[in-house]
């Protein structure tokens, strides 16, 4: 069976096909043909109107669940109407200022992320998320907290004011002063650079013998810096919030389909991979069902839009995830706008 494009249906066909779907996806249920004859004006007769959904339901557009008279887009037919029908809604002022308000709220930036990717939830009623390479922070202060026998805890803190923690393996033989001299050494030299920054000049004043430690606390910068500079580069962030929203505006009827939904998003690695798979659109990208497989199960639908800076660069993805059962035309410039704002923080 071959999905038809939209200047094959007849007039009568898209205008039936689109009241279907606009009314599925207003109130989650199947649409019938009485409904269709009251709330247009079609000026059909209802059994010319079920003639017509027929054959839409022929064409794979359309499906009668169970044995209702009523009907309901197929995948086929969502996708058809989010590519050609589909007329968008600009955010309201109030929801570009709730999305505004969040981004700027002061903080580290992930917090920023976390806010917006929050209020983009709220207002769509979807999970919110959001996906960036891993940013390295300016050090501003790096301790070394002895824990106990061959470890210690590195703690950096960011210009930002974001505190983190790694621990590392220590040399052997190290002395318990190193630590002091290796702390007090790196808040004083490296500070307002980031660690990618601070690992290279630790490098060339070793190399250039101009670095006035000894050789464990030498070792022991390296590795501080070191773990934190891979772990960096090799692991992206990942927020996602509103879950609970899944649950909310009548999914109760439904709760099978929110359960094995709820447990996709517990695949942080998977989640972050199809995020990545939108990075080089030009747009939102869209996935509707088993369009996307890692979402199949719950036949749930992800907007994603890459974050792009001002010279272009993508900075990052973000989306939101939901029932296929979305309002589309408002839900996608809400993503638009959020990555626009996102740009601003991220750029």
């Amino acid at each position: 069976m071959t999905t038809q494009t939209i200047p094959e249906l007849t007039d009568r066909a898209r205008d039936v096909f689109r009241i279907v779907v606009e009314s599925y996806l207003d109130s989650g249920a199947p649409v019938g043909s009485r409904t269709i004859s009251r709330i247009s004006a079609l000026n059909l007769s209802p059994a010319s109107i079920r003639n017509v959904m027929q054959d839409l339901e022929e064409l794979g557009l359309l499906a009668a669940p169970h044995t209702s008279a009523g009907r309901l887009p197929t995948q086929s037919g969502l996708r058809l109407f989010v590519d050609g029908m589909m007329q968008a809604n600009e955010p309201s002022a109030e929801e570009r200022a709730a999305i505004e308000a969040r981004a700027s709220e002061a903080g580290p930036v992930e917090e920023a992320l976390a806010n917006t990717t929050a209020a983009l939830s709220g207002l769509s009623a979807c999970a919110g998320m959001v996906l960036v390479p891993k940013r390295e922070p300016v050090l501003r202060q790096f301790n070394f907290v002895p824990l106990g026998g061959s470890r210690a805890l590195a703690v950096l803190v960011g210009d930002d004011g974001s505190v983190e923690n790694r621990v590392v393996d220590l040399p052997d033989g190290v002395a318990p002063g190193a630590l002091e001299q290796a702390t007090n050494y790196v808040s004083a030299t490296f500070g307002g650079l980031t660690l990618a920054e601070a690992l290279s000049r630790i490098g060339r004043e070793i190399r250039d013998e101009r670095a006035e430690l000894d050789s464990a606390a030498r070792d022991l910068i390296e590795r501080g810096l070191a773990v934190w500079s891979e772990d960096g580069g090799n692991r992206p962030v990942l927020i996602v919030r509103g879950q609970a929203r899944l649950l909310e505006d009548g999914a109760a009827a439904d709760l099978e389909r929110v359960r094995q939904l709820l447990d996709e998003l517990e695949g942080k690695e998977e989640i972050a991979r199809l995020l990545d798979s939108a990075r080089e659109a030009q747009a939102a990208r869209i996935f509707i069902g088993s369009e996307n497989k890692l979402f199949a199960l719950s036949g749930s639908s992800v907007i994603a839009q890459p974050v792009r800076a001002m010279d272009g660069r993508v900075v990052g993805v973000v989306g939101v995830i939901g029932p296929t059962r979305l309002n589309y035309a408002r839900v996608v410039p809400m993503v638009d706008f959020t990555a626009s704002t996102l740009a601003r923080i991220l750029g």
